[in-house]
């Protein structure tokens, strides 16, 4: 008797062995880490420390020449925040010196000084921010490049600021005024800690906020931030309001600094500004940038115009170098997205 063959049961086949897990992705290279950027600019700023202690040891580690670097690195810092916001969300602001000027100015009208300190300091922050509002609103809603709309602000500031003041400086008389600004807390200037509570409030803002990722988002893919429910023509309005309330802030810096209001300050201004965000590693195409970065390279420099002084080189050697630098930076800014582009 022969057993049927389909009562045959056919043999377990045995389960495939798992998969391996795939190999963990290779970091990019040109691509690195923040932290070893910043840790490279960090190295910058302690060797230009170690440059001008060599050249002056008698005067560089001075209490009083530390203090005028702070004070110095304080106005151009509080400017250098709002600029970042500005180029992280794709943009460009070449009218903060401009700003700074007629915020100053106009602060220190006798009519504005008649009325005190209060209405001085509210009289700056509103020029400022109306004047990056304007800014905003030409490029978000009147579509205008942001070079061509922030040039023009430079040019009509600057002309309305020499109107106002008749280019004659403005001398403080408010000597409440003085007395707080030029002060100190806690024996650090007042400067300096408004430089510190402006640093503090835009990194929480861009780094801890719904603004901030918007920032980002707007400044990585207009298109796609679009999409994703972003009003991207109000933000970057808004933005460029940031960068005119920090040349409002910044204005009241100089005008404490200087005891005057004038229309030759900001002189310069936006170069030093975007010069320290490019080194700061923040990219001029927007999307990435770190306020920390910023803040490294301002007091670069910041100190980089320290030793120039302290050494009685001229300022047209100094500002060939900042020059320098900035193209500099841009080119190893797109030599490293070439690479990482290469790599992917």
């Amino acid at each position: 008797m022969t057993k049927d063959s389909s009562s045959v049961l056919p043999e377990a086949t045995p389960a495939p062995p798992p998969r391996a897990a795939p190999p963990a992705a290779k970091p990019a290279r040109g691509r690195f880490p923040v932290d070893a950027r910043l840790a490279g600019l960090f190295g910058v700023f302690v060797l230009l420390c170690v440059v001008g202690w060599l050249t002056r040891p008698d005067a560089f580690f001075t209490e009083g020449n530390l203090s005028t670097v702070l004070r110095l690195a304080a106005a151009i810092g509080v400017v250098s925040v709002g600029m970042t916001f500005v180029i992280i969300s794709g943009g460009i602001d070449l009218s903060v010196g401009s700003i700074v000027a007629l915020s100053s100015v106009w602060a220190t009208t006798l009519a504005t000084q008649s009325f005190g300190p209060l209405v001085m300091v509210i009289c700056a922050l509103a020029v400022g921010l109306g004047c990056g509002l304007v800014n905003g609103v030409l490029v978000a809603y009147g579509r205008v490049v942001p070079f061509i709309a922030t040039l023009a602000m430079y040019a009509s500031a600057r002309g309305l600021a020499e109107r106002i003041s008749g280019r004659n400086t403005q001398v403080v008389r408010q000597s409440g005024f003085l007395a707080f600004f030029r002060g100190d807390l806690l024996g650090i200037p007042v400067l300096i800690w408004m430089f510190a509570a402006v640093f503090v409030a835009g990194w929480v803002l861009l780094n801890r906020t719904t603004f901030g990722r918007r920032t980002f988002a707007v400044g990585g893919n207009t298109e796609a931030a679009r999409l994703a429910g972003i009003r991207v023509k109000r933000h970057t309005a808004l933005v460029y309001g940031v960068a005119g309330l920090c040349c409002g802030i910044a204005a009241l810096m100089v005008v404490a600094r200087t005891t005057s209001g004038a229309s030759t300050n900001g002189l310069y201004y936006e170069l030093d500004a975007i010069a320290a965000v490019v080194i700061g590693g923040t990219l001029l195409s927007g999307g990435r940038g770190t306020l920390t970065g910023t803040l490294i390279g301002v007091l670069i420099f910041t100190v980089l115009g320290n030793i120039f002084t302290l050494n009685n080189l001229d300022t047209d050697i100094q500002n060939i170098a900042k020059g320098a630098i900035i193209v500099l930076a841009v080119l190893l800014q797109f030599r490293s997205r070439r690479r990482a582009r290469r790599s992917t």
